[in-house]
């Protein structure tokens, strides 16, 4: 079996917009499966990855479908629990012109955020190898970002490589207030960080120096990404560089970044799965890993939807080609 990629965080319903239809005007909606770190967990299974999703849906039906729909497309579910506590968690996504996105969510609380630290069991991370994914929207209360740190921490005594994507979905935050402490004390716990420009500019005035700041306490990679500017990338000794992104047809956005990060972990899975190896890469291998990567989130955006858009390897290699 290949090396075990778990991402951790919150499954829920993407309601994504029709456009305004009828004689009214009214805006409709189509139901889909969504969550960035489920998103993540479908794009490593549909390249062939060893895939799993960790975290919590209500005991209702639209948990009950995000559990089949992770299985329909190939994520073990083993470590997905259910709760009558809460209902599962939904987003309304609506699209501009150019398929940029926003937001409203109905998750407070939500299945997803009660999530607790001893819910982890350690036979999740009993693989000699491994990648644990987490996402900044379980940082938005004390409790579910307890349980993060503890989900990083089983990893991290597994030698696993944990994966983040900042991600920062500000609405979600109390009173819209993002908490720059936490999420800055969480990133120094990655091996490899993702995150946009945009988003570094909320927790610091200057992004640069984070990043830096951030590889002077350990962290191995961060990649920086700024809409369709080449994705930029920072590893220490390693080297740094950037990788430019073709240019295609976009639809939908949705799931470009996920679909972006869960390229980025099968590549790291497929070479090697641990703390060291990734210590260890050559220049060269890790921008072969974010090249792979670009090509992921580049065809993803050339369809509508989260898991459906996402591509499987045939795909994914297929749009490497044109970079």
């Amino acid at each position: 079996m290949t090396t075990k990629v778990m991402a951790f965080g919150e499954a829920l319903i993407d309601f994504l917009s029709n456009g305004e239809t009828g004689l009214d005007g009214l805006e409709t909606f189509t139901k889909f499966p969504g969550g960035a770190p489920a998103n993540v967990a479908v794009a490593v299974a549909r390249l062939g990855g060893n895939s799993h999703f960790a975290g919590q849906v209500g005991d209702d039906a639209f948990g009950h479908f995000l559990k089949a729909s992770l299985e329909q497309y190939g994520v073990a579910t083993d470590s997905m629990l259910m709760t009558k506590e809460a209902k599962t968690a939904l987003a309304f996504v609506s699209l501009d012109s150019t398929g940029e996105r926003s937001f409203e969510f109905y998750r407070n609380p939500s299945a997803d955020m009660l999530f607790r630290a001893d819910d982890f069991q350690a036979a999740w991370f009993s693989e000699p190898t491994g990648v644990f994914h987490t996402c900044s929207n379980t940082l938005t209360e004390a409790a579910v970002t307890q349980a993060t740190l503890a989900g990083i921490e089983h990893a991290k005594a597994a030698n696993w490589i944990v994966s983040i994507d900042v991600n920062l979905r500000i609405n979600l935050w109390p009173d819209h207030v993002v908490d720059k402490a936490r999420v800055i004390n969480w990133m120094e716990q990655g091996d490899v960080i993702k995150a946009s420009l945009e988003e570094l500019a909320v927790l610091a005035e200057d992004p640069f120096a984070l990043i830096d700041e951030l590889l002077s306490k350990g962290v191995s990679l961060f990649v920086l990404t700024d809409g369709g500017e080449p994705v930029r990338y920072y590893a220490g000794s390693q080297g740094q560089g950037q990788v430019v992104a073709p240019k295609v047809d976009v639809k939908d956005t949705t799931a470009a970044g996920d679909a972006f990060v869960g390229g980025l972990l099968y590549q790291l899975a497929e070479r090697g799965g641990d703390r060291g190896s990734l210590q260890n890469f050559s220049q060269e291998e890790l921008e072969a890993c974010i090249r792979f990567a670009v090509a992921c989130g580049a065809d993803a955006v050339t369809k509508v939807g989260a898991y459906p858009s996402l591509p499987n390897l045939e795909q994914a290699n297929t749009r490497l080609a044109s970079l």
